[in-house]
Order: C-alpha cells, then sequence, then structure tokens
C-alpha cells in the first residue's frame, strides 16, 4: 500500500492510479516480483513505468545504488571524441585517453588535485580536432607532423589557441615517450595568454539591486532568491547548489556544507531565510526528494535538477549565476589572503590567483 500512497501524494490520483494498474499487469504478465526483471520487462513494454519503478525500488534497498551518472555521461563523450578520429590516427588518440584517465587516478591515490573530466574531455577534443585537420591535408601518420602544421591548425581558431595548445602539448609529450614520433612538434609552439579574469561582472549599485530584490521581496520565486544570493554572496557554483541536500545543513548554526567543501558555510539572515522558502517550497510540492532545489520534474524522484534550471532560475534578468560568483570571487580576492581563499572555497591556488587584482580591469555587465 505504500507505493499507491506515495504516487497519489506526489501526482495526480488518476496518474497514480493508472500506474499502479500497469504495474499489476507487468507482474501478471512477467510473474515474478524481482526488481531487476521487472525494469527489463518494462523497459521493452511499458518504459513510462521505469522512472517510477527504478526510485522506488532503491529507496527501499531493492536496487544498488546508481553507477556516477556524471562519470558514464563523461565516458560516452570521451567515445565519442575518439571515435570521430579518423582511423589512420584513431589508435594513438585512444592510447592518449587512456593515459589522461590512468594520469587523474594516480593523482587521486597519490592525494594529488585530479584532472577534471571535463579538462580530460577539453584535451581529446583538440587532439580530435588536429586528427581530423591533419587527415584533410593527406596525413595518415602522426610521425610527420611538424611545428609548421601544428601553427596553421592553431592559426584556424585564434580566440581556442591557448587552451588547444595545452591540449597538444600533453599529447606530443605523450607520444614522444611512447616513441611514435622522433621529436615533439608542440614544444617550439607558444600562446600569449592574458592573465587573471576579464569576464563581466556586476557594479555595486547592481548588487545592490539584486540584494534587495531577494532580500526584502517575499514576492520572488524561492529558487531564484537562494540562488542568486548564495552565488553573490558565497561564490556557490551551480553544481554546489544543485547537489545540496537536507544532510548538508546545519540548522542549529545556521549553516550549510556543499558537497565537495571540506567545511560548513555560515550563512546571513538573508540567504538563510531564502534556504528556508526553498524547504517550505519543496513540502508544498509534496515531495521526498532530499535535495534544497527540487522542481516538478523532480519532486517524485530523488535525483537533483539539472543544471539548466539553476541557469533558467536567473533567466528573467539576463543573469547567469556565472556572472554574480564570478563578482564576488573578485571582491574576496582583493580583501582576503590567497590562502584563506583557498581554504574557505576549497580552490586551487592557480584558481584563487586567477581573480587576483590585475592591471586591466573587469568588463561591466550591462
Amino acid at each position: 500500500m505504500e507505493r499507491p500512497r506515495r504516487l497519489a501524494e506526489h501526482r495526480h490520483p488518476i496518474y497514480a492510479a493508472g500506474v499502479v494498474a500497469t504495474t499489476v499487469r507487468l507482474i501478471l504478465a512477467t510473474s515474478t516480483s524481482e526488481p531487476r526483471t521487472l525494469l527489463a520487462r518494462a523497459r521493452h513494454g511499458q518504459p513510462e513505468l521505469v522512472g517510477a519503478l527504478t526510485d522506488f525500488f532503491r529507496t527501499h534497498g531493492f536496487l544498488d545504488p546508481p553507477p556516477g551518472l556524471a562519470d558514464g555521461r563523461a565516458a560516452a563523450r570521451r567515445a565519442r571524441h575518439i571515435e570521430a578520429a579518423p582511423a589512420p590516427l584513431h589508435s594513438l588518440v585512444t592510447r592518449f585517453a587512456g593515459f589522461l584517465l590512468l594520469q587523474r587516478e594516480q593523482a587521486r591515490q597519490l592525494g594529488l588535485r585530479p584532472n577534471q573530466l571535463k579538462t580530460i574531455e577539453i584535451r581529446l577534443d583538440a587532439v580530435r580536432d588536429l586528427a581530423v585537420h591533419l587527415y584533410a591535408e593527406g596525413h595518415t601518420s602522426w610521425a610527420g607532423v611538424t611545428t609548421a602544421h601544428l601553427e596553421s591548425f592553431l592559426a584556424l581558431a585564434p580566440a581556442r589557441r591557448a587552451s588547444r595548445l595545452a591540449g597538444l602539448r600533453q599529447f606530443f609529450a605523450y607520444v614522444h615517450r611512447a616513441k611514435a614520433v622522433l621529436h615533439n612538434p608542440a614544444d617550439p609552439v607558444a600562446a600569449v595568454q592574458q592573465r587573471g579574469f576579464h569576464g563581466p561582472t556586476l557594479t555595486m549599485a547592481q548588487q545592490r539591486t539584486l540584494y534587495r530584490r531577494w532580500a526584502a521581496s517575499r514576492d520572488i520565486q524561492p529558487h531564484e532568491a537562494f540562488i542568486g544570493l548564495a552565488a553573490l554572496l558565497h561564490a556557490a557554483t551551480v553544481t554546489e547548489l544543485r547537489l545540496l541536500t537536507d544532510s548538508g545543513i546545519n540548522f542549529h548554526h545556521q549553516s550549510v556544507q556543499f558537497p565537495g567543501k571540506s567545511a560548513a558555510l555560515p550563512l546571513d539572515n538573508a540567504t538563510w531565510t531564502a534556504l528556508e522558502r526553498c524547504r517550505e517550497h519543496r513540502r508544498g510540492l509534496g515531495s521526498d526528494n532530499p535535495h534544497l532545489l527540487v522542481t516538478r520534474l523532480t519532486r517524485t524522484h530523488l535525483s537533483p535538477a539539472g543544471a539548466a534550471h539553476i541557469r533558467d532560475s536567473l533567466a528573467c534578468l539576463g543573469l547567469r549565476p556565472c556572472i554574480l560568483r564570478s563578482t564576488r570571487l573578485l571582491t574576496l580576492a582583493e580583501e582576503l589572503d590567497i590562502k584563506v581563499l583557498t581554504a574557505s572555497l576549497g580552490m586551487s591556488s592557480a584558481g584563487v590567483a586567477h581573480y587576483r587584482p590585475g592591471t586591466t580591469p573587469p568588463a561591466s555587465f550591462t
């Protein structure tokens, strides 16, 4: 009886009755109630049941927790990058991808900061584009690649020169050690980069206007207020906001511990009030989802809201969360010691140094 009750609480009774009736027919047709068998049959005959059944079985311990969704999607993207490389140049691209993953795992085991999966994808993206470019010019082997070939490739997209060159340097260093090429053609190539942060930020007047909107008005959608204040005052990232759950909220100390952070972050009264409103909004949806930011799409599941929801919550203002966060990071980098900032925000020293005051002021957001 628990399943029909929960469905009726979360969705329209007619929908709940339809799901229960379809599930009963599935059990009778399958002649078993074993979770994996039911899910396998549902995927072929009743795909609309898969989400509800999966959440139900996982909630009650009948299925193991899902593997890392982000890791699985990253693996699929890497596979697409590798497959896009022309066949004659494909082998070394595959080996390079394996090397990057091994390097990431070794860094993790040694307690060092491993490369992010996104960084690995960017590196493979550069190598794939070079492979396509070389193959179009008639190259079927990496051994004949010269510095002039790399310069002609990098000239195709000057704005991406530094990013692409970082991937090509790592790739050719690897293939040179593997004795696939006699010399490293990327060694003489250079890329002049602007130092420091040069993206858009908010003026002090714009920050005050936004703060009054989110702190004083009860008519603002709760998610907009919390996302805005958390990013503007506490430099929260989109991922941290998405994955924040009740287990990371300390009601006694009025603080939160975002996923991946080693220390709890005390919240000001305005941000805490916005957090409480988000919890009220979730209760109004009748959801068991433990995440703070629950939408109408995720109220019947246990998964977090998508990154698009975080961005769309501020779309009415023409803002992106990254602009709010960058504004706060620039202020903190100017006021705090770099060691204090790395410890409090869990950033690397290089990441914090990116926001240190420079000679060129950042662009203003209008």
